[in-house]
């Protein structure tokens, strides 16, 4: 009776007595069906694997141009004009020179820090000019070529570094921590990794408002070393779950602060974990703008179609310290960072190619360097001379309403200041940094 029942109710397996033993027949692969978490088919073969390609072999890289500029086998050039190739290679010339003066500048106790962009140009602005000026960036830090992109001005650069009255954030974030409404530019925050599950949840509410959700993407920025935070695998994973157009743009430059990629991950770097969390993903030469530029604007266009996630991995290095409280040379050599400046180098690259089209000349290369130099220095200069927000700004904003203690805090300073602020020499210093020199907050 047994017997009989479990063949009437086991479709897959037919049991045969033959000669006193059970013999099984191995149905077709499709009637075997599958298990109850997964849709993968079912196989006889123990195989077990490492590798998203298939055959073992490692993720590819796309490019479109070589190191000097020339158009790869089988590339499809995108078409630009002149007009926005020159744009490309202005905002590109205009990264290290903001770099080297704000480098130095911080060197000389100016400002407090800084983190230049050193080697990942085309990283940074292939990506701006694929993306929507209106779409949302959560960025890291070495982002600030897309706000330039945008229209972010020199003056507020600077106003940002300085922490002077003219920065929209008042002086209470540090240098490169850069954030702007106007440019849809979520404000930058110190602890790694954060921006990535925010970046989820940006996207999602872009799904749920009719008005954008066909239109915007939610674009997030981030390192190597920070996909090896929790927050990395959180943001991925949300993004994924609950389906939202977030577009993850992995800058890995081989660095994280001291810690090099081969010592982060075994596997096949970043590009091997989107598959796993179901989302589309694409390795490409950081160093080659058009190719960054294609694969961006690509991935955005999947984001707004599918209404999901995806995964850029962008290759680049960087040549410069991780910031200046780094020195790179105490872990890598310092022929290696030369070399690269020399061998592939993507400035250079896509200024080869301008060359080969005859939209760019020797004379033209001086001419924008000293005149991108000399407007970086004229926003510095204007930049230290102006005074720090009012003093009064160090309680506002926070709260809708002033608590009692932040009240009973401003009232003793402005009492020790009505005491000691024009008697006491460093203190009538220090007051004449500031707009007000102190005296709304007495008022």
């Amino acid at each position: 009776m047994l017997r009989s029942l479990s063949v009437k109710y086991s479709p897959l397996l037919t049991r045969i007595r033959s000669g006193g033993r059970a013999l099984s027949t191995q149905p077709t692969s499709s009637s075997l069906g599958c298990l109850p978490t997964t849709d993968s088919p079912v196989v006889s073969k123990l195989a077990f694997f490492n590798s998203v390609t298939g055959d073992g072999s490692k993720i590819p890289s796309y490019r479109v141009l070589d190191g000097l500029g020339i158009p790869i086998e089988g590339a499809e050039v995108p078409e630009i004009s002149e007009q926005f190739a020159r744009r490309l290679y202005e905002n590109m010339q205009l990264l290290p020179t903001l770099d080297n003066i704000l480098y130095n500048v911080q060197r000389q106790g100016k400002i407090s820090f800084y983190m230049t962009s050193h080697g990942e140009e085309a990283a940074v602005i292939g990506s701006a000019a694929a993306l929507a000026d209106d779409d949302e960036v959560l960025a890291q830090y070495r982002e600030v070529g897309v706000l330039l992109w945008r229209g972010f001005t020199l003056d507020r650069v600077m106003a940002q570094c300085f922490g002077n009255h003219e920065d929209s954030g008042k002086g209470r974030q540090m240098p490169v921590h850069f954030g702007s409404k106007e440019h849809h530019f979520h404000t930058i925050s110190s602890p790694l990794a954060t921006q990535l599950p925010q970046a989820a949840g940006v996207g999602y509410a872009l799904k749920r408002d009719a008005e954008r959700r066909s239109k915007n993407v939610a674009c997030v920025f981030f390192g190597e070393g920070a996909a090896s935070e929790g927050d990395f695998h959180a943001g991925m994973l949300l993004a994924s779950t609950l389906p939202s157009p977030t577009l993850f743009l992995a800058r890995n430059n081989g660095f994280a602060i001291s810690t090099p990629s081969s010592q982060q991950f075994y596997g096949d770097s970043l590009s091997a974990r989107g598959p796993g969390y179901g989302v589309d993903t694409v390795r490409v030469d950081g160093n080659d703008v058009l190719a960054v530029m294609s694969a961006v604007k690509e991935g955005r266009r999947r984001c707004l179609e599918g209404g999901r996630a995806v995964l850029v991995e962008i290759m680049t290095y960087r040549v410069g310290h991780h910031s200046t409280s780094d020195d790179s040379f105490a872990y890598r050599g310092r022929q290696e960072v030369e070399d690269r400046k020399k061998i592939d180098n993507p400035i250079t690259r896509f200024r080869l190619f301008m060359e080969s089209r005859g939209w760019w000349n020797k004379t033209e290369e001086e001419e924008l360097k000293s005149r991108l130099k000399q407007d970086v220095l004229t926003a510095f200069k204007r930049a230290e001379t102006l005074k720090k927000p009012d003093l009064t700004e160090l309680f506002s904003d926070v709260y809708a309403e002033e608590p009692w203690n932040i009240r009973e805090q401003r009232e003793e300073l402005a009492g020790l200041l009505e005491k000691y602020g024009q008697v006491w020499e460093p203190w009538r210093n220090e007051l004449k940094i500031f707009k007000d020199e102190g005296k709304k907050l007495s008022d």
